[in-house]
C-alpha cells in the first residue's frame, strides 16, 4: 500500500474483509488548478493526460485491479452489471458479483453510496444527487442484491445539510412521493429556498427498502475544500471516485 494515505478515504463499516472500498480526495494529483490535484473526471475540461496520470496514481495508491469501467453519469436510475459485453449510453450506478471487477462513480457534492452484501459476495456503488435519489437510484441498485435485508451501505462524502440550498420544487418532488422526506428540509430566510439533507434522505430511502445497517455520512464536500472536490463551491471542478470491488 502507498504512502499517499490524505489521497484515500476508507469507508467505516463492518463490510467483510473480501471487500475493498475507497473514495479518492483531491489529494496527491497532477492536475493544476482549478482540477488540483488528483481529479480523477475527464469530462471537466482538465488536461486528459492529467486526468489518465491520475487515474493510474489512485489505482496504485489503492492496489487497485485494472478492471476499473467508468460510467456515463447523467442523475438517473440505471444499473449495469460488470462485467458486461457492452456498456449502456448512461448509467449511474454499477453492480458486480465477480472477483477483482472494481464499480465505480465519480462525484463533486453528489452523494456516493456504497452497498455490500454480509458474505461480501455482491458489490455495488451508486451516483445519488437529489434528482437520482428522488427517482429511486437506490432502490434500482438495491433490486440487484439477492437478499435486500443482508445489505449494508455506507453514505460518502457528498454536500452538507447546513450547504445544500435548493428551491422549492425540490423539496416538494420529494414530498409528493415520499411524505417523510419533509424532515430533511429546512426552511431558511430566502422565501421558497430550503436546506436540503442529502444524507437523511438516503438514510430515508434505504430504511423505506428495508436495509437495516447504514453507516457514514458525516463528511462535507462543500466545507472542506482541503480534501475535497465541490461543483457547488466552485463551479468548474474536478472529481473524486468512489470505488468497490471483492477482493481475490
Amino acid at each position: 500500500m502507498s504512502s499517499h494515505k490524505s489521497s484515500f478515504i476508507r469507508p467505516n463499516w463492518p463490510a467483510p474483509s473480501s471487500v475493498c472500498a475507497y473514495v479518492s480526495t483531491r489529494i496527491g494529483g497532477v492536475s493544476c488548478t482549478p482540477f488540483d490535484e488528483l481529479n480523477l473526471g475527464v469530462h471537466v475540461q482538465d488536461n486528459s493526460e492529467a486526468v489518465i496520470q491520475n487515474r493510474h496514481l489512485f489505482a496504485s495508491f489503492i492496489d487497485m485491479p485494472d478492471s476499473v469501467v467508468w460510467l456515463n453519469q447523467v442523475h438517473g436510475t440505471d444499473v449495469v452489471k460488470l462485467p458486461c459485453d457492452s456498456l449502456p449510453k448512461s448509467a449511474d450506478a454499477a453492480f458486480s458479483d465477480a472477483l477483482n471487477q472494481v464499480c465505480a462513480v465519480l462525484t463533486a457534492d453528489c452523494l456516493p453510496v456504497f452497498f455490500c452484501n454480509q458474505s461480501g459476495t455482491q458489490v455495488a456503488v451508486a451516483h445519488a444527487g437529489w434528482r437520482g435519489l428522488c427517482a429511486g437510484v437506490l432502490e434500482s441498485t438495491l433490486a440487484q442484491f439477492d437478499n435486500k435485508s443482508s445489505v449494508m451501505a455506507w453514505l460518502g462524502p457528498a454536500i452538507g445539510a447546513a450547504a445544500f440550498e435548493v428551491g422549492g420544487e425540490v423539496r416538494q418532488a420529494f414530498m409528493t412521493l415520499y411524505p417523510e422526506a419533509e424532515e430533511a428540509f429546512k426552511a431558511t430566510q430566502v422565501s421558497d429556498k430550503w436546506l436540503g439533507d442529502l444524507y437523511l434522505l438516503a438514510r430515508q430511502r434505504l430504511h423505506a427498502a428495508g436495509v437495516t445497517q447504514v453507516y457514514g455520512g458525516d463528511h462535507c464536500t462543500f466545507s472542506d475544500e482541503v480534501n475535497f472536490y465541490s461543483y457547488r463551491r466552485d463551479g468548474k471542478t474536478g472529481r473524486m471516485a468512489s470505488v468497490i470491488w471483492i477482493d481475490s
